[in-house]
């Protein structure tokens, strides 16, 4: 009698790196630092501000020393507002808001994937059975997810701050809607910047310092482009636009990164 094996596909093998990736994510303490640390910012940061009253600082200008007036000024700024373009503003409202949790993904893609080629699990991995292409997609879905989460941890934190420091929550030039829009772009667009920082993370590989550097450098590079596609009047156009970003940047850096693995060395 012939004896037949099951084809492992790719599809059976993504689904068991997930589940391992996932596993492995969760039971690390990482990840519960950055949501942490992502609840506890935004209250800092909306209590912390109101103190200061905004009172203009004659050695720093009125601009820079702008607080928040409005608990959605945490989530991004309104595209167009009279006062700046929320992509040209540089006040303290634009610089510690939501787009800050962009730089805490970069420390979990890079942490997250160094520690694979620190114990030595990434070149088991690939010696016993999984390939580079598995690995990357896994890598991606998964940080994409801690991505989403920290996104939505600052919301929640946000509002819990916004309540405490007695800010406004009216909405002024957008509404529920474009709210909504606002979050899902912000969303989907943690997929571009996870891509990115993958590519560099698989280059540095064990040293994580090296990709932290990389990835937080072109996070900064990028950091005045965030506004402009996730605004608080954000359309669902603007949800298509970083929803087609995010598969496109997965699926080409992506590639890049398989080609990284499969050209380096793994230690």
């Amino acid at each position: 009698m012939e004896a037949k094996f099951e084809k492992y596909t790719f599809k059976k093998r993504l689904k068991t790196m997930l589940k391992v990736d996932f596993k492995r994510m969760f039971t690390m303490p990482l990840v519960y630092i950055l949501a942490g640390v992502s609840l506890v910012m935004p209250i800092l940061i909306l209590v912390m501000t109101g103190m200061m009253g905004g009172e203009p600082d004659p050695t720093i200008g009125a601009q820079a020393a702008a607080t928040f007036t409005n608990v959605w000024q945490a989530i991004s700024s309104v595209s167009g507002a009279s006062g700046g373009d929320a992509a040209m503003a540089m006040d303290l409202t634009t610089m510690c808001n939501m787009n800050l949790m962009y730089f805490m993904i970069a420390v979990l893609v890079c942490v997250f994937t160094a520690a694979d080629f620190k114990s030595g699990y990434a070149k088991n991995l690939f010696t016993v059975r999984s390939k580079k292409v598995d690995y990357v997609f896994s890598k991606t879905l998964v940080c994409f997810v801690g991505g989403a989460i920290m996104m939505l941890t600052f919301f929640i934190g946000a509002m819990i701050g916004g309540g405490i420091a007695g800010l406004q929550f009216a909405m002024e030039g957008f509404n529920v809607g474009n709210l909504i829009a606002c979050l899902f772009a912000k969303i989907f667009l943690v997929a571009v910047f996870v891509a990115i920082f993958l590519a560099f993370a698989v280059v540095a590989k064990q040293r994580t310092w090296l990709s932290i550097l990389l990835a937080i450098g072109v996070g900064a590079f990028m950091f005045m482009m965030i506004p402009m596609m996730t605004s608080l009047n954000a359309t669902f156009i603007h949800v298509i636009m970083t929803l087609a970003g995010g598969g496109l940047f997965a699926v080409g850096l992506g590639a890049v990164s398989n080609i990284i693995l499969n050209k380096t060395s793994l230690v």
